[in-house]
C-alpha cells in the first residue's frame, strides 16, 4: 500500500518536474545521472513523507528484481532511472530474437545489460539470422559469458565462431542447434575455452558428408568437459576424438547419430573410465558396444532406446559389471531381443536399481518377481506396450515391490483385477498412471482411489486417440516421472506434424467447447422462459 501511494505521488511530481525541465531545455542540458538524483530527492520528500524504498541499497533492489518474473522486471525498470539502471546491471540471463535486424541494436542492448553471463540467441527458421559481425560484437561486450545457446542461426560461419571463442574464454556451456558452421568453428571453441563443461550439438549443418570431414577435438576443453550430447548428426563420429579425449566425462548422450559406434565405444571406455550416464537412441550399436560399456564400473544411468541389435547377452554383460546401476530405460522397439534373460541378469547383479522403464519389452512374471525381490530400492516402474504384462504380473508387483512409489502402465492387457491387487499391495505407492489399458474401467480406478485415499490414480483410456494413433514413436511411449507431469496425462501436448495429434487435439477441444457453450445457452434460455411464465 505504501509503495502504491509513493508511486502515485511520484507520478504527479514527475509531471510537474517535466514541465519545469521542458522550460529550461534551451539553457541547460540535464544528464541521466542528474535526473536520477533529482528524482531520488523528490521521492524522499513527498509532502513530508519518507520513501523507504529509496533508502534500500542497490544490492537489495537487485536481489528483489532477481526474484521477479521477466514481465515484472520490465515493469519495474520503468519506475525511475535508478530502477532502470539496477535492473539492467543485475540481469545475468538474456534471451534475444536473433534475426538480422538485431544487429544495429546490439550496442544499446548490451550497454544496459552489461552483466549478462547466460545468453540465448534464437531465430525463426524462416527468417534471416544475425551473422558473424553481430556475434563478434556481442562477444566483445560480453566477455564474461559462461553460457551460450544458439538456435537456427544459419548465417554464422566458422569465422564468427572462432572470433567469439577468442573473446569468451570463460564459456562453460555451449548449446547449438540447426546452425551452419562446421568443424573449424567447433574446434575453435574447444581450443579457446578451457572451462567448457557442457556441450550440446544438434543438427550441425556444416558437417558435410564424406571422409574428408575434419575431426573435432579434443582441444583444451576436453579436460573440463563433463557432459556431451549429440543429436541428429550425419557425421556424429567426427566427435570421436573429443569424446575419447574427455577423460573427466560423466554423461554421454547420442541421439540418431549415424555410423558404427561399436568401433568407437572400446576406444572411449579405454580412456574415459568415470562415466556415470550413457544414453543411446537410434544409433548403430550392438552387444559389442555394450560389452565395452560394461567396463564403465561407475555407470549409474543407462538408456537403450530403439537399438534393435542389442540383446539379452549385451544387457547381461552390463549388469554383471555395472553393479551401481540406478536407472535403466529400455525401448525394445518390438524386436523381442531383450526379455526375461536380460532382466533377470539385472535383478541378480544390480541391487541399487531405483528406476526401471520397459517400453515394447515383454517381461513375464518370472523376471518381474526376480526384480521385485532383489531390487529392494525400486521406487519407479513403467511398463509400456507389453503384451505379457497382465493382472498376474501386476499382482506380483503389488506383493513384492515394497519400496515402489510410482507406477506407470500403458497399453498393457491389465484389468480391474490388477487394480484390486494394488489396493492392498505396495504400501509406499503414491501415484499410479494408467493409459490405454482397455481392461481398466473408470469404476475400477474410482474404487482404487476410494480404498487408498492418499493414492493419486490417473486413468486415460486413450479411446479418443485411436483415429490418430502414431507408429509407436518415442513421444507416444514417453514416460516421465517428475512431479506434476503425471497429472497432465490426459492433457493435449504439442507433437510433430507427422503424428497428426496436434490437429486432432485442437479439433476435439474446439468441438467440446462449442457443445459446452451450446448446452449452457439452452439451459439459460429454458430457465428464463420458465421464470417469465
Amino acid at each position: 500500500m505504501g509503495q502504491s501511494f509513493s508511486t502515485a505521488k511520484l507520478t504527479s511530481r514527475r509531471d510537474c518536474n517535466h514541465s519545469q525541465r521542458s522550460k529550461s531545455k534551451s539553457t541547460a542540458i540535464i544528464c541521466p545521472m542528474q535526473v536520477e538524483e533529482a528524482e531520488e530527492l523528490d521521492r524522499r520528500n513527498i509532502n513530508g513523507l519518507s520513501d523507504f524504498i529509496s533508502d534500500l541499497p542497490d544490492e537489495c533492489l537487485a536481489f528483489i528484481f532477481q526474484c521477479l518474473s521477466p514481465g515484472d522486471r520490465k515493469k519495474c525498470s520503468l519506475v525511475c532511472w535508478r530502477w532502470l539502471r539496477i535492473e539492467g546491471q543485475s540481469r545475468h540471463r538474456l534471451s534475444l530474437n536473433a534475426q538480422s535486424d538485431l544487429h544495429p541494436l546490439i550496442p544499446s542492448i548490451f550497454s544496459r545489460f552489461d552483466a549478462v553471463t547466460k545468453l540465448a540467441l534464437k531465430c525463426d527458421r524462416r527468417s534471416v539470422s544475425i551473422g558473424d559481425e553481430a556475434l563478434v560484437q556481442i562477444s566483445e561486450r560480453c566477455r564474461n559469458l559462461t553460457r551460450l545457446k544458439l538456435r537456427a542461426c544459419r548465417e554464422l560461419t566458422d569465422t564468427g565462431m572462432s572470433a567469439f571463442a577468442k573473446n569468451c574464454r570463460g564459456l562453460k556451456k555451449l548449446s547449438c542447434g540447426s546452425c551452419t558452421f562446421g568443424a573449424k568453428g567447433m574446434n575453435a571453441v574447444l581450443d579457446n575455452c578451457p572451462a567448457l563443461e557442457e556441450l550440446s550439438v544438434k543438427r550441425l549443418r556444416g558437417l558435410t558428408d564424406g571422409l574428408a570431414v575434419e575431426p573435432i577435438g579434443p582441444g583444451v576443453a576436453a579436460k573440463a568437459l563433463k557432459t556431451i550430447s549429440l543429436k541428429e548428426l550425419y557425421n556424429g563420429q567426427c566427435f570421436g576424438p573429443l569424446i575419447i579425449g574427455a577423460k573427466n566425462l560423466k554423461s554421454l548422450k547420442l541421439f540418431r547419430c549415424s555410423g558404427d559406434w561399436d568401433k568407437i565405444f572400446p576406444l572411449i571406455v579405454d580412456r574415459v573410465t568415470g562415466m556415470v550416464e550413457i544414453h543411446m537412441e537410434r544409433i548403430q550399436v550392438s552387444d559389442v558396444g555394450l560389452a565395452a560399456i560394461a567396463n564403465c564400473l561407475n555407470l549409474e544411468i543407462l538408456h537403450l532406446v530403439k537399438t534393435p541389435e542389442c540383446t539379452n547377452f549385451g544387457l547381461g554383460a552390463v549388469a554383471e559389471k555395472c553393479k551401481l546401476l540406478r536407472k535403466l530405460h529400455i525401448d525394445g522397439w518390438k524386436a523381442n531381443r531383450i526379455g526375461d534373460q536380460g532382466l533377470i541378469a539385472v535383478a541378480l547383479s544390480c541391487p541399487n536399481l531405483q528406476e526401471l522403464v520397459l517400453i515394447s519389452v515383454n517381461p513375464t512374471k518370472l523376471s518381474l518377481e526376480m526384480l521385485a525381490s532383489n531390487c529392494q530400492n525400486l521406487e519407479r516402474l513403467a511398463l509400456c506396450g507389453s503384451d505379457t504384462v497382465g493382472d498376474a504380473e501386476i499382482s506380483c508387483i503389488a506383493v513384492k515391490c515394497i519400496a515402489l512409489k510410482k507406477l506407470c502402465i500403458k497399453s498393457c492387457p491389465v484389468s480391474d483385477h490388477g487394480m484390486e491387487a494394488l489396493a492392498s499391495g505396495c504400501p509406499n505407492l503414491v501415484k499410479v498412471k494408467l493409459k490405454k489399458c482397455r481392461g481398466v474401467t473408470s469404476e475400477g480406478a474410482d474404487w482404487l482411489r476410494a480404498i487408498r485415499g492418499s493414492l493419486a490414480v490417473y486413468l486415460d483410456t486413450g479411446e479418443h486417440l485411436d483415429a490418430s494413433a502414431s507408429d509407436g514413436g518415442a513421444q507416444d511411449n514417453g514416460v516421465e516421472f517428475p512431479p506434476g507431469v503425471a497429472g497432465q496425462i490426459g492433457a493435449p501436448t504439442i507433437a510433430s506434424s507427422s503424428t497428426g495429434r496436434s490437429t486432432s487435439f485442437k479439433l476435439l477441444g474446439l468441438l467440446s467447447g462449442r457443445s459446452f457453450v451450446a448446452s449452457t445457452l439452452r439451459r439459460l434460455a429454458s430457465s428464463s422462459g420458465s421464470s417469465r411464465s
